[in-house]
């Protein structure tokens, strides 16, 4: 089988397509063949070393997956070669074949396409779970950093379908507010404007670093902010302080495995959702497994608007 590899920390030049065997899997384990793989920044950031220091080397970047089961690993229960899954891995998934824990795959709907799934599988429970952590109340409004991003766009449009009054979307560029008007945002910020307009009540960071000084300035007094990123960044303390803010981290990782029922629930939801045509995913562009650079590429330049998958 192929799967791409990187031997050493860098840009989408060190990511080389490579032959290999299969992998067995183990206790918990669905052996899926991809059908669909989801590109996201945290890979992109990982296969830099930034963050916590990037993956060990030699690695296989990846994290969510869609396809259909092969093989199961021994005690795995309720799933059945032929199946057709979505799932989180939480290791490497840029491969024909992978590896994912069978407690976060779940069947993907009769209809539903793989590139479908996979951009709700981790996107949009990210969204979700961002929402539900801040929990915005009323007349609360709300400001997504990262907004035309695979998750920012879906948390623009769950907002929206959460009945909160003011969606402010963030963004890198003008060039990209039409399409976040189009999905329901009130407002369009860009980055460095040098206002980001009236305070607002709870901010979805999905960007971090430089940023994150700037979207703790954007609450009004008593705000809360919900870091899902992984880009980091140092916060002035006094800040919490003075406007008596809160800032609530947020990984998948230690979502999907603490708080599994929410998770489930999540799920339901989003395919709800979208059969219903009230959840949109966007899909940037569907590249070839042997173009990963490319797709990591597109990532770096924060050049799409919406999804990013690779087709194997």
């Amino acid at each position: 089988m192929r799967r791409v590899r990187f031997h050493t920390y860098g840009g989408p030049e060190v990511l080389r397509v490579e032959e290999t065997g299969a992998p067995v899997p183990g206790p918990g384990d669905l052996l899926v063949r991809t059908e669909a793989i989801g590109v996201t920044l945290p890979c992109v950031r990982r296969v830099r070393g930034d963050g916590s220091g990037g993956d060990p080397l030699p690695a296989t970047p990846g994290g969510e997956i869609a396809g259909t089961v092969v093989a199961l690993g021994p005690d795995v229960t309720g799933f059945a070669p032929g199946d057709r899954v979505t799932s989180l891995t939480l290791t490497g998934s840029y491969t024909e074949l992978a590896l994912a824990p069978a407690f976060l795959a779940s069947r993907i709907p009769d209809g539903a396409g793989a590139v479908e799934a996979v951009a709700l599988v981790r996107s949009g429970q990210v969204a979700l779970a961002a929402l539900s952590t801040a929990a915005p109340r009323g007349t609360e409004s709300v400001l997504i950093t990262g907004a035309a991003s695979a998750t920012g766009h879906l948390a623009v449009q769950l907002a929206k379908l959460q009945g909160v009054p003011r969606v402010v979307a963030a963004v890198g560029s003008a060039a990209k507010a039409e399409f976040l008007y189009r999905l329901g945002a009130d407002d369009v910020v860009v980055y460095d404007q040098e206002s980001w307009g009236e305070p607002v009540d709870v901010v979805l960071d999905g960007v971090g670093g430089d940023l994150l000084p700037r979207a703790l300035a954007a609450l009004a007094p008593g705000g809360r902010l919900i870091f899902f990123n992984s880009g980091g960044g140092t916060v002035p303390a006094h800040e919490l302080l003075a406007g008596a803010k809160t800032i609530t981290g947020l990984t998948m990782r230690h979502f999907s495995t603490v708080h599994r029922e929410r998770y489930e629930q999540h799920r339901a939801r989003l395919w709800e959702l979208s059969r219903a045509g009230l959840l949109r995913a966007a899909v940037h562009a569907e590249l070839p497994l042997a173009e990963a650079a490319k797709a990591h590429e597109i990532i770096e330049a924060r050049a799409n608007l919406g999804k990013v998958v690779l087709r194997p």
